[in-house]
């Protein structure tokens, strides 16, 4: 099982990007989803995270401006970041929780970073 990570890149304050997530390989089934960033000199912080039954929820600081959404069918996730500022420069990582077909438990994977810089 992978996680595949796109859609990063470099867009000026006020803009908007879309950051996607893939997974592959046997999949049983996929669960708690997330985004997470890590910003030079700082800890990974969660940006949003939703369930299998679609519940979300947000960071203080992308509240109202990012939006976390999943099509179960494709084993894909989504991240719409509108509004960006400078300070949501890092590099972002996806996370899930996925149980695989031969595995009675599910086990957390995470997909290599993608850089998003916003720039002022």
């Amino acid at each position: 099982v992978q996680l595949q990570a796109s859609g990063g890149g470099l867009v000026q304050a006020g803009g908007s990007l879309s950051l996607s997530c893939a997974a592959s390989g046997s999949i049983g089934s996929m669960n708690r989803m997330g985004w997470y960033r890590q910003a030079p000199g700082k800890q990974r912080e969660l940006v949003a995270a939703i369930t299998s039954g679609g519940s979300t929820n947000y960071a203080d600081s992308v509240s109202g401006r990012f939006t976390i959404s999943r099509d179960n069918a494709k084993y894909l996730f989504y991240l719409q970041m509108n509004s960006l500022k400078p300070e949501d420069t890092a590099v972002y990582y996806c996370n899930a929780v996925i149980m695989a077909v031969s595995s009675g438990y599910g086990m957390t994977y995470w997909g290599k970073g993608t850089l998003v810089t916003v720039s002022s």
